[in-house]
């Protein structure tokens, strides 16, 4: 009997002012897995947008939104960059975008709303209305 586990992952640089704040790795939600097949199936949609937020509530399977959203922008490359099991995710915010107390992420369909994919927590990365902020995320699936 042949057995094969399909598993996604993911990890993300956060970046302020060009410098590395943060690695981390994510949680890609049951939304997000239910996602995945329906683009196998040709049916869903892609992944469009990232989101910073300010809340603190630990990520979690069953979730489909951030805790507390603060910015959702359009991604640099709409749907990713794929290579080969990978796909990579990145968005900036500029100077006056996203300004807060940052501590989530999340990787969505949509400008609003939409179905999330992943969802991670990180030690707040304070950023001022002078600051940018880049986000690299990476999906793996082995």
């Amino acid at each position: 009997m042949i057995t094969e586990h399909l598993k996604m992952t993911g990890a993300l640089t956060v970046e302020k002012n060009g410098e590395v704040v943060h690695r981390i790795n994510n949680l890609v939600v049951t939304a997000g897995k239910n996602l995945v097949a329906s683009r196998l199936a040709g049916a869903g949609s892609s992944i469009t947008h990232m989101a910073v937020g300010s809340g603190t509530l630990a990520a979690a399977a069953s979730q489909t939104a951030l805790a507390s959203e603060l910015q959702r922008n359009a991604l640099t490359v709409s749907g990713g960059s794929v290579v080969n099991n990978t796909v990579e995710y990145a968005s900036t915010w500029a100077a006056g975008y996203g300004t807060g107390a940052l501590t989530e992420a999340g990787l969505f369909t949509a400008a609003a709303s939409g179905t999330m994919l992943a969802r991670t927590v990180f030690s707040v990365v304070n950023k001022g209305a002078n600051d940018a902020i880049t986000i690299t995320w990476t999906i793996t699936i082995s």
